[in-house]
């Protein structure tokens, strides 16, 4: 059974965030199409967070499309496969999105391959709980809302915690991106399936799908189909709002209540997914389809033939920007994900990789380098902080590499949404800083823990 509300004068929403302009119109009417396979494939072994995956393959072998070509190397981390039949070409250290190099596992493409995984379904009913998780991990899923956090590690509920609401993210409150959107259209049925095949092992009373007002086909399209399921299952809409999409911004829209700082949903009794990625589950567990590749919004007002477009995981991100059509001559900015939280790419050779959401091509007048300017305590970040925190002061913190202070502001609950980069006049980089700040404090809490092992 499902319920939805007809839409009210005034949606579910969080306090604070921001409201840039949208931009979906380029994408949203795009049905999603098939990338055609291409020569070669790159593929990192440290495409999520976590440890990176341990090569199984070496130099010269053939591999099989869907075959398991990386292992997980510890309980947070996950298997890589291969996204075509071919010849493994290269094991060695290639550039990523991210603007560093990594360890990774090149295939040239057999061109006389059928390029067919073996389809056999996953037997449910000889899984308990640890086989299912086994089997997520094996599958190499993970969030594919951008984080590419290891699904078989939010999936394993403690013991002193059980999982209340099932709750899926159908926000996509990035400017430009709208793959979730086409997600939702073209797969309701396996978004459906999904929630029940992960409903078997968490017991939830309840599922919530939570959609921003801005895809009223998408609301009505999932409403139908959970109106079919015995379990309930609840369509939302959300306010259109920057970042509405966020975990703990849902949670607080939808639920009422505050995920405490320091802890996570499931203290609440949540377990937040996105609906990209509880597709993926349908289709492993009812295909035997491993996580080979994913659905990526290629737009911007510098691409041709804006796209929606499923990609085999490790094709150059150049090949897929080819398939569009190309950019115009008037592009100045590439980046892999939406504007806010999206990161700015050199070359068009690095590959999509799981996390890989979007690719968003700018053009000029859209990209401008601010100037710098002192903070003039106008106070526009501290209303947009969906978190409450205090940008501007952690900012001047960050400035003088005061660190620890930066702790005392809870800096660590910064989840680099850029909210506050966004509205602040004088082009302070806030959130840049506050990643930096994190790093620092990572590595300085990594130190101080070993040093107390060796003493």
């Amino acid at each position: 059974m499902s319920t939805i509300a007809k839409y009210p004068q005034r949606t579910l929403t969080f306090s604070h965030g921001v409201h840039p302009e949208e931009f979906k119109e380029l994408s949203s009417h795009c049905k999603i199409q098939r990338m055609p396979f291409v020569d070669e494939y790159t593929l990192p072994l440290g495409q999520h967070i976590g440890a990176p995956s341990k090569a199984l393959v070496v130099k010269g072998q053939k591999v099989r499309r869907g075959e398991k070509i990386a292992d997980a190397t510890s309980f947070v981390s996950v298997a890589l496969h291969s996204p075509v039949d071919g010849i493994v070409s290269e094991v060695g250290i290639f550039d990523t999105p991210r603007g560093d190099v990594l360890p990774g596992i090149k295939i040239k493409t057999d061109p006389y391959g059928t390029q067919r995984t073996d389809e056999t379904p996953i037997d449910l009913e000889s899984l308990d709980s640890k086989g299912f998780i086994s089997a997520v991990q094996s599958a190499g899923i993970v969030g594919l809302g951008g984080a590419a956090f290891p699904s078989h590690v939010k999936f394993s509920i403690p013991e002193d915690k059980n999982c209340k609401y099932i709750m899926l993210n159908g926000c996509e409150c990035e400017p430009f991106l709208t793959a979730d959107h086409r997600t939702m259209l073209e797969y309701p049925d396996e978004i459906i399936d999904g929630i029940l095949i992960l409903n078997r092992y968490l017991n939830a009373e309840k599922a919530y799908i939570g959609i921003e007002a801005n895809k009223p086909d998408a609301i009505e399209v999932l409403a139908k189909v959970a109106a079919k399921s015995s379990f309930p299952i609840e369509v939302v809409p959300l306010e259109v709002k920057y970042p509405q999409g966020a975990e703990k911004m849902m949670i607080t829209a939808i639920l009422g209540g505050e995920v405490p700082s320091g802890k996570l949903p499931l203290d609440l009794g949540v377990l937040v997914c996105n609906v990209g990625t509880i597709k993926a589950i349908s289709e492993y567990f009812r295909k035997g389809m491993p996580l080979v590749e994913r659905i990526v919004t290629v737009t911007g007002t510098a691409i041709k033939n804006p796209a929606n477009v499923l990609v085999p995981i490790g094709t150059p991100m150049r090949d897929v920007i080819e398939l569009c059509g190309g950019i115009t001559e008037n592009a100045a900015r590439i980046l892999l994900g939406g504007p806010m939280m999206g990161a700015v790419q050199k070359s068009l050779d690095v590959p999509v990789v799981k996390g890989t959401s979007g690719i968003l091509i700018l053009s000029q007048n859209e990209v401008r380098d601010f100037e710098e300017y002192n903070c003039i305590r106008c106070g526009r970040c501290v209303d947009a902080c969906p978190l409450f925190l205090n940008p501007s002061m952690m900012g001047l913190l960050a400035k003088k590499g005061l660190w620890d202070e930066m702790l005392e502001y809870n800096v660590m609950d910064c989840f680099e949404c850029a909210s506050c980069s966004y509205v602040c006049p004088s082009g302070i980089p806030l959130v840049q800083s506050f990643r930096v700040a994190k790093g620092i404090l990572r590595e300085k809490a990594v130190r101080e823990k070993a040093n107390r092992h060796l003493s």
